[in-house]
């Protein structure tokens, strides 16, 4: 999701449905993004490190021959879920949609995978892959639409990621976060936590987005990339 403060979305109600998802599974609520603008957070939740971005611009001023999460997990092991994107692997913006929330498109050493694996959102979300990354499109991510639109979009799609086989055979948890706050609320941003094995939890431990990078590889077993490495990792507080 983009651009919202966690003060401008726990407790609003604009967002009934995401905060009812906090307070039946698990909300940090001392959360923090990386940095500012969009891109930078993005390439930090998926390689480690901003890599010393610090704007919003396309995939040929920023070609990223660094590790990812995404070449952690090749040959279909990870998968992005792009909402509104034409065609897979999409290198520039059109219409709803925004490269710049597609960090996969920026890893040149992904080979033939960013052009196999990075595709459309379509209306049943598939879940097969170890790893799945999904971004909604301007509207529905809050950018250019309201709070209200994310939290109808989301009370749509999260019923669908967890009516899948893999969320419920007990494998899968989902986290829903935002890239980056408006710039008045400290880049604290809500950050949601939803398992099987989650029940009613607040934990107020600090934690950025590399904790999150953390978190993943740690439940799926990979090494930790850049920061991630330093971060405090999420696991134990929420049920797995």
């Amino acid at each position: 999701m983009e651009n919202q403060d966690y003060g401008s979305i726990i407790g609003s109600s604009s967002a009934p449905y995401i905060n009812s998802l906090a307070n039946t599974y698990g909300l940090a609520t001392d959360y923090a993004a990386i940095s500012h603008p969009s891109l930078p957070n993005y390439i930090a939740l998926t390689s480690g490190s901003t890599q010393g971005i610090t704007d919003d611009s396309d995939p040929s001023s920023h070609p990223l021959n660094v590790p990812s999460i995404f070449s952690e997990l090749a040959a279909g092991a990870s998968r992005s879920l792009e909402q509104d994107m034409t065609s897979n692997c999409l290198m520039g913006s059109a219409g709803e949609y925004a490269v710049r929330h597609n960090p996969e498109a920026y890893y040149t050493n992904l080979g033939s995978d960013c052009g196999t694996y990075d595709v459309p959102l379509g209306p049943v979300p598939d879940l097969s892959a170890r790893f799945t990354f999904v971004t909604p499109n301007l509207i529905n991510d809050m950018h250019d639409g309201t709070i209200a639109d994310g939290d109808r979009f989301l009370q749509t799609f999260v019923p669908a990621l967890t009516s899948t086989p893999q969320y419920q055979n007990g494998s899968t948890a989902i986290f829903i976060t935002w890239d980056e706050g408006t710039g008045s609320g400290g880049n604290q941003v809500p950050c949601i936590v939803i398992s099987p094995y989650t029940h009613g939890v607040k934990d107020p431990t600090p934690y950025t987005h590399y904790s999150l990078l953390r978190t993943t590889e740690e439940l799926l077993g990979l090494p930790l990339l850049g920061n991630a490495a330093s971060a405090t990792s999420m696991r134990g507080r929420f049920g797995f």
